[in-house]
């Protein structure tokens, strides 16, 4: 309730007599009028209850770009609505500017625009709605808290975007529109010529040969409707954090630029999200549909604190292909839970298909390695090296069992990733 500053409206208005002021009548006959003269404007407000209150977000909106969270209020009681009306988000929503004074006559409806930059990817979730109604005199207010639900689907971001047209680019000249020819096992035959020191001799045509008596080569195109199935890694290892965000949304951002690079080279890419059991699947979804299934998919990803389970991965893989594909690991190279977990079932995997691992580095890493200021930062060195070096020998160990190993900050790793493919399919080993 509010009373400062209204005692002369009152008296103009005739409902305290000049009479019973201060100094003029005992303190109780003036503190029941006042409590009257609440009392009323209490009644008159509009009450916050009736109110019809309804909330419109956009489907979905990618990390960091703007919202808006548009509030229906309708009056539908006989009282004019005056006030303050609060559309509350979580602070990861990136609400500014949610209290909003309204005056909404009897009957009609006003439109609260809040303005929203969320800082998380997910689904982030509308609080409640709080309605302060003014009494006319403004001594008194109602006001009541309701649950008004909506949704906001907060998208990844895809920063690497931007190198999709160089690797497109590459991809021409790889398939030949460009008049460049390619050769290596596992691709599509496309003309004969003469041989050219250089040339794989598993390339050279004996038959042609022995016809021309000059050796001849295949040239060959590089073979399309492959299958590419990208395996997230949602384990305790993809919630550490890198350059302030989680290793999990660099990773999402690889395997969007090599899902959107492999989809224009006619390949099939599937996804498989997963810890200890798995978290998201997207199958069978081609053409200009696959990037909206991905990134739904991804947006209510979360990193959980368990062991990934690579047993169940394995199978996992082993039931969604049944031809050999590229099988693209996006998993930190922690040694501990590599050793560990996917060591011992990779033999699977890499028995049937072609294994990318694919991690994202923290720079900071190398920075500290590099540090030797005072003592505090020869120890950091010490242990950064330490690090790195248990790093390098389990990416000669993947080497070793015919895994290729693709490792960067988590703006180099997208573009790194893409390469890889490329290079794979340049060599006909899709």
């Amino acid at each position: 309730m509010h009373v400062t500053g209204r005692l002369v409206l009152l008296v103009a208005l005739g409902a305290v007599p000049v009479g019973l002021l201060p100094g003029w009548a005992p303190p109780v006959t003036w503190a029941a009028l006042v409590l009257v003269a609440v009392g009323v404007d209490l009644a008159l407000a509009a009450s916050p209850r009736r109110l019809g209150l309804e909330r419109q977000v956009p489907a979905g909106v990618r990390l960091g770009e703007p919202a808006e969270s548009a509030l229906l209020v309708t009056n539908p009681g006989p009282r004019r609505l005056r006030g303050v009306v609060r559309d509350a988000w979580g602070p990861s929503a990136g609400p500014s500017g949610d209290r909003h004074r309204v005056d909404v006559p009897a009957g009609e409806r006003r439109r609260l625009v809040t303005p929203l930059l969320p800082t998380r990817r997910g689904d982030r979730v509308g609080d409640r709605v709080t309605v302060r109604a003014v009494g006319p005199l403004g001594l008194a207010a109602r006001q009541r808290s309701r649950e008004v639900p909506a949704s906001l689907r907060v998208l990844p971001h895809f920063r690497s975007r931007r190198h999709l047209p160089s690797r497109l680019a590459r991809l021409r000249d790889l398939e030949g529109r460009s008049a460049v020819q390619v050769r290596g096992q596992g691709t599509e035959f496309d003309s004969l010529r003469d041989y050219v020191e250089g040339d794989d001799v598993r390339s050279i045509d004996w038959r042609a040969t022995a016809r021309r008596q000059e050796l001849v080569v295949r040239t060959w195109r590089p073979e399309r409707d492959r299958r590419v199935l990208l395996v997230l890694d949602t384990s305790r290892t993809a919630a550490g954090r890198v350059a302030d965000a989680p290793r999990l949304d660099a990773a999402m951002d690889a395997a969007l630029l090599l899902a959107a690079l492999a989809s224009r080279a006619g390949d099939r890419v599937d996804l498989v999200a997963a810890d200890r059991r798995v978290r998201a699947r997207v199958e069978r979804t081609t053409g200009a549909a696959l990037l909206p299934a991905l990134v739904q998919a991804m947006a209510p990803l979360e990193a959980r604190l368990v062991e990934a389970d690579w047993t169940l991965v394995a199978r996992t893989v082993r039931t969604a292909l049944t031809r050999r594909a590229l099988v693209v690991l996006l998993t930190p190279l922690e040694p501990a839970a590599v050793e560990e977990g996917l060591l011992p079932v990779l033999g699977q995997l890499t028995s049937r298909h072609q294994v990318v691992v694919a991690s994202v580095t923290d720079p900071r890493v190398e920075e500290m390695r590099d540090r030797r200021a005072d003592a505090v930062e020869v120890y950091d060195a010490a242990a950064a090296e330490r690090v790195l070096l248990e790093t390098d020998r389990l990416v000669e160990r993947l080497g070793r069992a015919g895994v290729h190993v693709v490792r960067g900050t988590p703006e180099e790793l997208p573009p790194r990733l893409a390469d890889a493919y490329l290079a794979l399919k340049a060599a006909g080993r899709l």
